[in-house]
C-alpha cells in the first residue's frame, strides 16, 4: 500500500446487539495507521471488512460508543445482511 493511500485510509467498526441496543454503535475508527491496526486486527479475529468510503465517512464523525444516526440504517443493514449471509455460507 502506497504511503499516500496509507495516509487516507480509514476504518471505523461497528457493533450490534438486538438484545441491548437499539441500534448499531461505533466501537472504533481511525485514519492512517490506526485504519491499518482497525483492518488487520479485524482480520485476526474473523471478522468481516467491507470497503464503503462513504459509510466510513459518515462513521467518522460519530463518537465512540454512539449509536449511528437513522439515516445510516440503510446501508449499515445492507451490510449486515451481507454479513449474516456470508455467516450462512450463502455469500458465495
Amino acid at each position: 500500500m502506497s504511503k499516500e493511500r496509507k495516509k487516507r485510509l480509514q476504518a471505523a467498526a461497528i457493533e450490534y446487539d438486538e438484545k441491548q441496543d437499539e441500534a448499531p454503535r461505533l466501537v472504533a475508527s481511525g485514519k492512517g495507521y490506526v485504519a491499518e491496526k482497525i483492518i488487520a486486527l479485524a482480520r485476526e479475529a474473523d471478522v468481516p471488512v467491507v470497503e464503503d468510503a462513504m459509510l466510513v465517512s459518515a462513521l467518522m464523525v460519530l463518537e465512540l460508543g454512539e449509536e449511528i444516526p437513522a439515516e445510516l440504517y440503510e446501508a449499515v443493514a445492507k451490510i449486515l445482511a451481507f454479513i449474516y449471509k456470508l455467516d450462512k455460507g450463502e455469500g458465495h
